[in-house]
């Protein structure tokens, strides 16, 4: 097991984008729906906090055509990965857990 610098980052830090780099940080990649049904949120108001991430370099947005219809689909960059891994490493090490 590799240790991680805890770390706290204001770009993750958001609740909404915790809990999207939370989703992704379990699978490959997501449906844009799916992220924004267990968020909670709105279309406009995931898009803008994906587009934080993405201009962060921590989400990557990919877009297809599937069956006649827009797909658009979410995954962690290596970056946000290690972004997300060391901001949930330093509110551990903040609760003392």
């Amino acid at each position: 097991m590799t240790t991680v610098e805890p770390r706290f980052d204001q770009v993750v830090h958001a609740p909404p984008r915790l809990q999207v780099c939370g989703l992704l940080a379990a699978v490959d990649t997501m449906d844009f729906a799916a992220v924004r049904d267990t968020v909670g949120v709105s279309d406009s108001v995931l898009s803008k906090h994906v587009k934080q991430l993405e201009d962060a370099g921590y989400v990557r947005v990919s877009k297809a055509t599937v069956a006649s219809r827009q797909r658009t689909s979410l995954s962690l960059t290596r970056a946000g990965r290690a972004a997300f891994t060391a901001h949930v490493a330093e509110l551990r090490r903040i609760a003392g857990l």
